[in-house]
């Protein structure tokens, strides 16, 4: 693979559009499959113009964002004492100190009801990561597996013994593994794949939700307001990934109810938060995080998280 990322981009607005700063192919594809449905704001931020020097950037910021979705995104995984080192680091947390967070990085689905004190990571309300959505044509010519994560390295001019070399091969990894018992995944690359592969499963009557924020905030402690909402539990919920450019990992498991969730800040910021709850975790690795943060055993309680501010859930209207 002979060809440098910032090329691809720049062969993408001479040829394709004319210009980075044309009109979005990808945002009108979403208007002509789903005309009544309307973009979440949390994905609209992906749609930024393209721009040669900004992706240089994004290398550089890769490893802050997304650090939420390598607890959500794998029941299978087993969280060791390094996993959650490199957590620590990209939340800013001394050694050790995740198990013991007061946050609610989980909690039980008991604990959604109006008054209820929430603590949350700054996942749920602040936008972390800084990538973007490319165009499928684009996307598609590029390497994304294990087997070529050589060329992907070359591609990007990475050094394979950096960290963002680390976390973008745990990202393909994670697309790449088994599913779980009772679980549907599947990566997408770009938004018109995200698009496809939702509409195939769930239609085209559907809803796309993400966590709403009044107004940026750094308040970690909120308090739920009334209104709780179950969405049901036909649904597909995607999880951004650690990658230079914006890569989805879309799962639906069986028996996870979807609901909305009014928060109200300690400074009076309102929030329409979208939490789940995961009523069968006895498929789940025993050794996942979850269970070693809320002392629980698989399979013996509903165990529930917010979503990531750039994370989505499909449901059927």
């Amino acid at each position: 693979m002979g060809f440098h990322f910032e090329f691809i981009v720049a062969l993408f607005c001479l040829g394709v559009v004319g210009s980075c700063h044309a009109s979005m192919p990808a945002e009108l594809y979403w208007k002509s499959v789903l005309p009544n449905t309307p973009m979440p704001k949390s994905l609209q931020d992906l749609l930024r113009p393209v721009n040669k020097n900004d992706f240089v950037k994004l290398k550089d910021d890769m490893v802050l964002g997304g650090a939420a979705c390598t607890i959500q995104s794998n029941p299978s995984a087993e969280f060791k004492s390094a996993d959650l080192e490199d957590f620590n680091g990209n939340h800013g947390l001394k050694s050790g100190s995740l198990l013991n967070s007061s946050a609610n990085i989980f909690f039980f689905e008991s604990d959604l009801h109006a008054g209820r004190l929430m603590k949350l990571l700054e996942e749920v309300t602040m936008l972390k990561s800084k990538a973007t959505f490319l165009p499928r044509a684009v996307t598609d010519s590029m390497p994304f597996s294990s087997a070529k994560f050589f060329d992907i390295l070359k591609l990007f001019s990475m050094d394979p013994k950096s960290a963002r070399a680390k976390v973008m091969k745990q990202s393909i990894e994670n697309c790449e593994r088994e599913s779980t018992e009772g679980e549907d995944k599947y990566c997408a690359t770009s938004l018109e794949s995200l698009i496809d592969n939702s509409v195939s499963r769930l239609g085209k009557n559907i809803q796309v939700l993400s966590t709403e924020v009044e107004k940026e905030t750094k308040t970690g402690e909120f308090t739920i307001g009334t209104g709780v909402k179950n969405m049901g539990e036909k649904e597909i919920v995607c999880h951004t990934l650690k990658y230079p450019y914006a890569v989805f990992l879309c799962h639906s498991i069986d028996k996870t109810d979807v609901y909305k969730v009014p928060l109200i800040g300690s400074d009076g910021t309102k929030v329409k938060a979208i939490a789940l709850c995961h009523k069968d975790t006895s498929t789940w690795n025993p050794r996942h995080f979850a269970f070693q943060f809320l002392k629980v055993k698989p399979g013996s309680v509903p165990i529930c998280h917010f979503l990531a501010k750039e994370s989505i859930a499909w449901v059927p209207n």
